[in-house]
């Protein structure tokens, strides 16, 4: 294994290419394969064992094409498998969280909505999180918001996130957390509803120079040179690998990622 070798990103679909497109700014001659499992998806409603059968699966087509680090691109995925995985892997693997800790400095006695899966929500790492975090943080599962940015339908995932957002007093909110990375592609949709004062985060940034400290340690940073993406999916259909291209340009023109 060396700095040649290529970074394997996968998600349950195609919400992980908003990190992708993050890891590009922040190593841009790095050689990415993304992987999305979107045969399987969602991750969200499924059980942890079915969840951690799925990236077994996807963790053999990453190890058979020799990559150097795998980042689960992906909150339920990671908070389901990522543990399992460094134990039984040597090489890196870096996960997602909700940005909860970022969240917390920003707070200014306001609550602070996390939106996520409800696996993502119910499993100890969240748990863990909200006991050192959570201090006014509001957990608020999304079930079927994954689904719409599969589908591109983002007219209907405003309106789903009208209707999630008005059970609560705006004003009195201090920051959101999008616990899912396919949230992050939503994040124009949401400043529309917002007040001006409530900041979105997410955790993709975080992610990413993460990444880059555990490639720098072991050695493994592609340092100059052109960097590249490959995008594979689980599924046949050509609409698939149609949408992650699309998914990928907007992740790159619109900056929706972690931040700006």
């Amino acid at each position: 294994m060396n700095a040649e070798n290529p970074i394997g990103v996968f998600d349950s679909g195609v919400g992980g290419i908003s990190v992708l497109a993050e890891l590009e700014r922040e190593l841009p001659h790095e050689h990415f394969i993304y992987y999305g499992d979107t045969l399987h998806a969602p991750y969200g409603t499924k059980t942890p064992e079915e969840v951690m059968a799925c990236v077994r699966q996807v963790m053999k087509e990453l190890t058979a094409r020799e990559v150097k680090a795998v980042v689960i691109a992906c909150n339920t995925a990671t908070s389901v498998a990522a543990a399992t995985l460094r134990q039984e892997m040597t090489l890196p693997i870096i996960g997602m969280e909700p940005a909860l800790k970022p969240a917390s400095l920003v707070r200014h006695e306001g609550a602070i909505l996390v939106l996520a899966t409800p696996v993502t929500l119910s499993l100890p790492k969240f748990q863990s999180l909200m006991e050192r975090y959570g201090e006014g943080a509001v957990p608020l599962p999304c079930p079927g918001l994954m689904e719409l940015v599969e589908q591109k339908d983002f007219h209907e995932a405003k309106h789903y996130l009208q209707q999630a957002l008005s059970a609560y007093d705006l004003a009195a909110v201090d920051a959101i957390v999008l616990g899912c990375t396919h949230y992050v592609f939503l994040r124009p949709l949401l400043r529309e509803l917002l007040p001006d004062h409530v900041q979105v985060m997410d955790g993709n940034s975080g992610t990413a120079k993460q990444l880059r400290r555990v490639l720098e340690k072991g050695d493994l940073l592609r340092r100059d040179g052109e960097g590249s993406i490959h995008l594979l999916s689980s599924s046949p259909k050509e609409e698939d690998h149609t949408c992650m291209l699309e998914l990928l340009t907007l992740a790159r023109q619109q900056s929706v990622v972690s931040g700006l």
